[in-house]
């Protein structure tokens, strides 16, 4: 029996596509079941951060990249507590990584979080097979489950809509600054399952930071008296975020407002503005965006399945900002007179580029000057 026949004995494990596509493999992290919507990531580092990504929640991500777990798992890298994310599916899992900084292996942390994973299997067939029939529901099972009950309960499968209350914080945090303060108010940071690197970019230009619940009202925002509001990332259909939208419609034009992918996408939905649903989405640390304001082109981290309808701008007040140059998707707007901005990609990036990050400063730039104009009229 030769080698490859040998591997296909001793499969444990296989991932069934609601296609009918099975791929038969061997199991890693969680052995549980696990029914999910299946993706893929062209990131060739920064596992940890992706698993730990709260945007990911209920979704397996295929990792196109081959290797992975070659460095382990390393404190203080994570981008969440609590990562949701329900599966991974690599080409070769290395469970001896090689990394001084290595804490445990990425076996050992999905198992410790219940993460499925699945590996040698073929990553690039599977990643063609999402590119052709779109972003695909998925079950991790054993390699035993007949595939026709497997295929039954998967088309069984109603996936949740309530990622972001589960993705957010359910308290408010409150967080220092890492610098001297700039303002004597607070940043108040819609939390609908942000990452850390976020916070950490905020907290180092000097602002404190109120974290609040993805549900909380313009009134109790605008208890904390703050000098702007963050809007984060986060999972699942930006339709289905009705507070969330409703608070910023609230918001919008009384102080400066920022957001990043799922709260750019719920800026544009509260300016009237539509989504809809990318075929299997942009998922990767390499995306082409052009700066319309300065014609620059940035190298942009980029994970969303959403974007907005580029015609349902119009008459909104919002202007694009910029563009995607690899399908033409809006990618940033903004309203000058209302004091807002966004962008549907990752500037604070982990894993990815740095070429975007100034528009934390750009977000700092507008505070101070709506914090100028407000001791002027005191």
């Amino acid at each position: 029996m030769d080698n490859k026949e040998f591997m296909k004995q001793n499969c444990d494990r296989k991932l069934v596509l609601e296609d009918g596509s099975v791929y038969e493999g061997y199991g890693f992290g969680s052995m549980e079941d696990r029914y999910v919507e299946l993706v893929f990531n062209t990131s060739m580092v920064g596992y940890q951060e992706i698993l730990t990504d709260r945007s990911y929640t209920d979704q397996a991500v295929v990792m196109t990249y081959p290797v992975i777990g070659n460095y382990g798992i390393c404190e203080g890298d994570e981008e969440s507590d609590s990562p949701g994310i329900s599966g991974l599916v690599v080409r070769q899992f290395c469970d001896q990584p090689s990394n001084f900084r290595c804490s445990m292996t990425i076996n050992e942390f999905m198992k410790n979080h219940g993460i499925a994973g699945i590996c040698g299997v073929d990553t690039r067939q599977i990643t063609r097979q999402i590119r052709n029939i779109g972003s695909c529901k998925a079950l991790f099972t054993s390699a035993d489950n007949d595939t026709g009950s497997a295929m039954r309960s998967l088309a069984a499968y109603v996936p949740a809509t309530d990622q972001v209350l589960r993705a957010g914080t359910k308290e408010t945090v409150k967080i220092a600054p890492q610098t001297l303060p700039v303002s004597p108010h607070p940043v108040v940071v819609i939390d609908c399952g942000i990452k850390k690197n976020i916070l950490r970019m905020l907290s180092k230009r000097g602002f404190s930071l109120v974290v609040v619940p993805p549900d909380t009202p313009a009134e109790t925002v605008m208890e904390y008296d703050p000098c702007g509001v963050f809007i984060s990332n986060g999972p699942g259909n930006p339709e289905d975020c009705k507070s969330t939208i409703e608070t910023i419609r609230r918001l919008r034009g009384r102080l400066p407002i920022f957001g990043i992918c799922l709260g750019h996408q719920m800026i544009c939905l509260a300016y009237g503005a539509k989504t809809y649903k990318l075929k299997f989405g942009h998922r990767g640390g390499n995306h082409p965006v052009r700066n319309i304001t300065t014609d620059k082109i940035e190298i942009t981290s980029q994970n969303h399945s959403y974007a907005v309808v580029p015609e349902s701008i119009e008459g909104t007040g919002l202007t694009v900002t910029h563009v995607n140059l690899l399908d033409d998707t809006v990618e940033g707007v903004e309203c000058k007179k209302d004091m807002l901005f966004s962008v549907q990609y990752h500037p604070e990036s982990a894993p990815g580029p740095c070429d975007s990050e100034y528009l934390f400063d750009s977000f700092a730039a507008l505070i101070a000057e709506h914090e100028e104009g407000r001791r002027e009229h005191a």
